[in-house]
């Protein structure tokens, strides 16, 4: 399973049926969930994002300081984790980052650059490269 924990709601219409459209695309390959934490304090996002983090998931953080990566390299990536768990777990954090008890449990940290991204278009842009890499690791066509 591929899950997604998130901080905040989409409030622009465009962007949720950008999410919807990739969050249906991916499950054709993979369940997926997205899980929307309150916008608060970092202290606050930490608890309730850890609340919703399994004791044999995979954790991925984005953070501007990560690990840069192409999309086959990504996608190379997707399929080595899930050979050795169950659930991938992405986590997004709020506009002040995540606190330390959240990055100290992540088993990689990964950035899509350096640029800055608006909330709901970055939640995007990750569930595009994810639907890309299972795309890649199908062997099936998709634009480049």
């Amino acid at each position: 399973m591929i899950k997604l924990i998130v901080v905040g709601k989409i409030k622009e219409q465009y962007l949720n049926s950008l999410i919807d459209d990739y969050k249906e695309r991916i499950n054709k390959y993979h369940k997926i969930e997205i899980i929307e934490v309150k916008d608060s304090t970092i202290t606050e996002e930490a608890k309730e994002i850890l609340k919703n983090i399994g004791k044999k998931e995979f954790i991925i953080t984005l953070e501007i300081n990560g690990k840069k990566m192409d999309s086959i390299s990504f996608a190379s990536m997707i399929d080595k984790w899930f050979v050795y768990n169950s659930t991938i777990t992405f986590i997004i954090g709020g506009s002040n980052g995540l606190d330390k008890s959240v990055t100290d449990i992540s088993n990689y940290s990964l950035s899509f650059g350096d640029l800055t991204y608006p909330h709901g278009l970055f939640r995007g842009i990750l569930l595009e490269q994810i639907y890309r890499a299972f795309k890649i690791n199908n062997n099936e066509t998709y634009h480049k």
